[in-house]
């Protein structure tokens, strides 16, 4: 009994938070340069109307091994929760931010980066880090 709670103890401290982020708060954590992996969550007629750059598509069984946390964007913010937290289960990832108010608000946060100081990395492999294919600076 007792070793059974210590494995379960240790496996929920291994999972990563899921927290919802509002606009303020996300662009505290994006100001201060850590990179993140962005997860695109929402259906794919909304990815196709409006494909928001530099993300990654969500898809049933995605497999993510991240270095830093992980951004998940969707339609509405359950699914944003929901998402995240298959994706704590399913990788590595130290935190999960899903973002308050979908894809309107990310657009309005990475609608100002030339003047903001904001980076993102486009990872090699997957949202892991090492030699990027390609990294933005404003």
């Amino acid at each position: 009994m007792a070793g059974t709670l210590a494995a379960l103890f240790a496996a929920s401290a291994a999972m990563a938070d899921v927290t919802l982020h509002d606009k303020a708060a996300l662009e505290v954590f994006l100001s201060s340069g850590s990179p993140c992996c962005v997860i695109d969550a929402r259906s794919e007629l909304n990815r196709m109307r409006t494909p928001l750059p530099d993300t990654l598509p969500y898809r049933k069984g995605l497999k993510i091994n991240p270095t830093g946390v992980v951004v998940v964007v969707a339609d509405n913010d359950a699914r944003a929760m929901a998402v995240g937290k298959l994706l704590a289960d399913t990788s590595k990832a130290k935190d999960v931010y899903a973002v308050k108010g979908g894809a309107t608000t990310w657009r309005a946060l990475t609608a100002g980066q030339a003047t903001s100081g904001i980076r993102f990395v486009i990872p090699k492999n997957t949202c892991e880090q090492g030699v990027p294919l390609q990294e933005l600076r404003y």
